[in-house]
């Protein structure tokens, strides 16, 4: 039987004390009910003393969340303790978190108090917060850089004044692992109480440590995380809560633990989160990142398409993301570049797919990121040689600052001359506007780009667009000295796409 773990998530408290990370009051509700709908035990709300608006979202948030229980964090004062409070107290599972100093570095430099002050403090402040509410944690701010004998004292009198949670944080991510779990083996068999409260750990990354420290706590009788969304905090940040509850569920054979946490709902978080607060993932990020189940190797690639343990531990679905990605590039394999061909809708004999993987490799030499688009232009216009239905015989564009902009166009399409002329709401526009009306095509424009390819005022413009059709996407390139004319050759060539891609589906 496995024992359960409580998730703590500070991503609105420690995790706003990112540089930069500064969110608002609905965008903090927004985050609550994700963190709600992801299910975790205990959501710090913020520190309500720190500000009037952080007094307003721990109200908000209070009031909003119906399943998680919601915390408010105050220094071991009086006011700090009655504003969290009057912040928190309309939620249905209120709890008050009040925490001081224990190291001799900040006792000394920042507290400038005694040992005994503090512990009197200490007891003094869980007891006004236990007035309020039966649930009332207590930390020891920079407890792994604290005497051992002095930690324990100071935790035996916030766990005699009621403190039902009793908080060990790394503070500044100090701690070496192994270091760590004796720590937390130690404060088991010192304290007095200790058993019948909650053990929770709060690490600091600052060393790259803080999930392993987190993980190492667990073993040695922590009973609850802290943690953040992204491992988003104060410096180097949090121990990352989606590594952590992966790292529990995925290693199960050893970590005989579990915690509520739907895991499913990981990535979508995750995201929401980094648009929030416009902290962007990292490519190579645990568990979220991009680049978390994308694989460039062929090696890997191969084994992956064969079977996807061979270099997958968990698989991408289990926390949200859609799917494994292949990552076409100049490591790509035969194998790999087969599948995406087949995934684009291709079917190409042994002797066509050699071709092209020989071109794909020669493309993936020069050019550093290789996409769909770039495949398909390889297969259709190099391999299959694609028709060619609709052909450009001539444009003409009025245009200018007093005069409604009008494109003149006549196309060849089967064999036969069709002409029209059209408005819009400039000559590019125009020109779309009739090229649509003369092909009766619906496809979408998602995308228009325009590059010079050579230098000066006669350079030559190169057009790109996207369209997309019924969930079908296809990219059109075109170039002349005219960017009107390179603007309508890519659109055509666009839609030529579309129609082979149409043919082949309809083939399949």
């Amino acid at each position: 039987m496995s024992e359960l773990i409580k998730i703590f998530d500070t991503t609105l408290r420690d995790g706003e004390q990112s540089p930069g990370a500064t969110m608002n009051i609905a965008e903090k509700v927004r985050i609550a009910e994700q963190l709600e709908k992801l299910n975790v035990d205990i959501i710090e709300a913020g520190f309500p003393i720190s500000s009037e608006g952080d007094f307003e979202a721990v109200r908000a948030i209070s009031k909003t969340i119906k399943h998680s229980e919601v915390a408010a964090l105050a220094r071991a004062n009086p006011k700090d303790i009655d504003q969290a409070w009057g912040a928190v107290k309309g939620a249905k599972f209120p709890r008050l978190h009040t925490f001081i100093s224990t190291s001799d570095i900040h006792l000394k430099h920042q507290l400038k108090k005694s040992k005994e002050e503090v512990i009197q403090i200490a007891a003094r402040s869980v007891a006004r917060a236990k007035r309020y509410t039966s649930n009332v944690e207590f930390s020891a701010m920079d407890a792994t850089r604290s005497d051992v004998e002095f930690l324990s004292a100071v935790y035996e009198a916030a766990i005699r004044a009621g403190a039902t949670t009793i908080n060990l944080p790394d503070t500044v991510g100090y701690a070496i692992p192994s270091e760590f779990g004796d720590l937390v083996r130690t404060l088991r068999q010192k304290v007095r109480g200790i058993e019948k409260v909650t053990l929770s750990v709060h690490c600091h990354d600052d060393l790259g440590l803080a999930v392993a420290n987190s993980l190492i706590a667990v073993q040695n009788g922590a009973k609850q995380v802290e943690c953040a969304i992204n491992g988003i905090g104060e410096r180097a940040g949090n121990t990352s809560l989606e590594e952590v509850v992966m790292a529990i569920r995925t290693r199960s054979d050893l970590l005989r633990y579990h915690t509520r946490i739907i895991p499913r709902h990981l990535f979508a978080t995750s995201r929401l989160i980094s648009k929030i607060t416009g902290m962007a993932v990292q490519p190579n990020k645990a568990v979220v990142g991009a680049n978390a189940f994308a694989h460039q190797s062929g090696i890997h690639q191969d084994g992956i398409l064969k079977e996807k343990l061979t270099y997958e531990i968990m698989t991408p679905d289990s926390v949200g993301i859609p799917k494994t990605s292949i990552v076409l590039g100049k490591l790509s394999g035969r194998h790999a570049f087969r599948e995406r061909v087949k995934e684009l809708g291709y079917r190409l004999s042994e002797a066509d797919l050699g071709l092209a993987f020989r071109r794909f490799k020669q493309l993936a030499d020069k050019k550093r990121d290789i996409f769909d688009e770039d495949i398909e232009s390889i297969v259709v216009e190099e391999i299959l040689r694609m028709p060619r239905r609709f052909k450009l015989v001539y444009i003409n564009v009025v245009a200018g600052n007093v005069t409604v902009p009008t494109a003149t166009v006549q196309m060849e399409i089967g064999g036969q001359l069709l002409q029209e002329a059209g408005f819009g709401d400039g000559p590019v526009d125009a020109t779309f506007k009739t090229i649509k009306k003369i092909t009766r095509t619906k496809s979408k424009l998602l995308q228009f780009a325009i590059n010079a390819i050579t230098s000066g005022t006669e350079a030559q413009g190169e057009v790109t667009v996207k369209l997309e059709e019924k969930g079908q996407t296809v990219i059109g390139q075109g170039a002349d000295t005219d960017v009107i004319v390179a603007s309508a050759k890519a659109y055509i060539n666009a839609l030529n796409k579309m129609e082979f891609r149409k043919q082949k589906l309809v083939g399949m």
